[in-house]
């Protein structure tokens, strides 16, 4: 994790009704050199006194409280004073609807508290703690509660025929489930197979899909080891195991791999990335969308270096540059686009 330049340290307010979560969560963040916790709040209306006094860089935030529910004060926060959100609850363990519904509603991301001992059990996430802190410090907050725009003639169907052998490979990380999300919800149902990895927990990524697969015209699963690859399926990298390309005699099937983290992710953008380079070639598109880091930079690379066409997120629209930004500058990237002019232009190249 890069030291992020700030004339002073990163300002946290804790929000959460338990007071040893408090306590354990204040000691975790003043034990670092860069950030300092500047207000302990029981409850939403506590936790509004002390945002208007301390002004806050982040805020971490838990779900069940008491007076009034977490996400019902998320989303009036982002409403009235938007300010950057690290939920930290049992609500917001792996698989939980309470994680997506919070980054839905512009937390930048979260972390699970344990259900037992927690003064033992929150010190082995203390690393993770303060670097999705750093992060959330410097990430942009943006208005991401769209609505889809209704279906035109031009966006019901292809424009053109795909190539069969054409395929469509997204990596993201922080942030990245709403822009997935807004690039899948325009994709007709005869779009090429889609391929993506985003930055997960294990049994997380199960849920991301089915509210996708819910909100899309084209189906989205988790990717199971061998699933055939076919036009208007979009396939998710299961959390913490790698998703891969392979091109076999009947077309092109996903591959899951236990192998150990590439880039520090696992699953991993470059694994994807590089697979599709490998199997796919020039019938590829790439798009990386906003996150912390450099995973997918060099996977990228490979992929434009055998005939892709790659994308990148642009800044102003991305809630962290990182990822973008290192695939721009490993020369892996054709156009970068803001957000909303991405899937204009795959439609632009599918076919091409």
């Amino acid at each position: 994790m890069p030291e992020f330049s700030r004339d002073r340290p990163i300002r946290v307010i804790i929000v959460d009704d338990s007071a040893v979560v408090r306590a354990v969560l204040a000691e975790i963040i003043n034990a670092e050199p860069d950030m300092t916790v500047v207000g302990l709040a029981a409850d939403p209306f506590a936790a509004r006194e002390a945002i208007r006094v301390h002004d806050p860089d982040v805020i971490t935030l838990d779900v069940e409280m008491p007076r009034m529910d977490g996400l019902d004060f998320l989303e009036k926060l982002m409403r009235l004073r938007p300010t950057p959100v690290v939920m930290i609850s049992t609500l917001t363990e792996r698989g939980s609807e309470a994680a997506l519904r919070a980054l839905e509603l512009g937390a930048i991301d979260f972390v699970a508290k344990p259900k037992v001992d927690v003064r033992h059990s929150m010190a082995a996430y203390s690393s993770e703690i303060a670097q999705k802190l750093r992060v959330a410090a410097q990430a942009r907050l943006l208005n991401r509660r769209r609505s889809a725009p209704p279906v035109s003639e031009a966006t019901a169907g292809m424009r053109r025929p795909a190539h069969p052998d054409q395929v469509i490979a997204i990596g993201a990380s922080t942030g990245g489930t709403e822009a997935i999300k807004d690039i899948l919800v325009h994709m007709p149902p005869d779009c090429p197979p889609i391929v993506i990895t985003q930055h997960m927990p294990e049994g997380f990524t199960r849920m991301f899909a089915a509210r996708l697969n819910r909100d899309c015209r084209i189906t989205v699963r988790e990717a199971q080891h061998g699933d055939r690859l076919q036009p208007g399926v979009a396939f998710i990298a299961p959390g913490n195991r790698h998703l891969l390309v392979r091109k076999r005699a009947s077309g092109c099937t996903c591959e899951l791999s236990d192998a150990e983290p590439v880039s520090r992710h696992k699953p991993s953008v470059d694994v994807l990335f590089s697979s599709v380079a490998a199997q796919v070639g020039r019938h590829a598109i790439g798009v990386i969308l906003t996150g912390m880091g450099r995973d997918g930079a060099a996977g990228m690379a490979e992929m434009k270096q055998a005939g892709a066409w790659n994308i990148a997120q642009d800044e102003q629209s991305c809630v962290v540059f990182g990822m973008p930004k290192e695939a721009i500058n490993a020369g892996g990237v054709d156009a970068v686009l803001p957000l909303d002019a991405i899937f204009p232009h795959l439609m632009e190249r599918v076919g091409a």
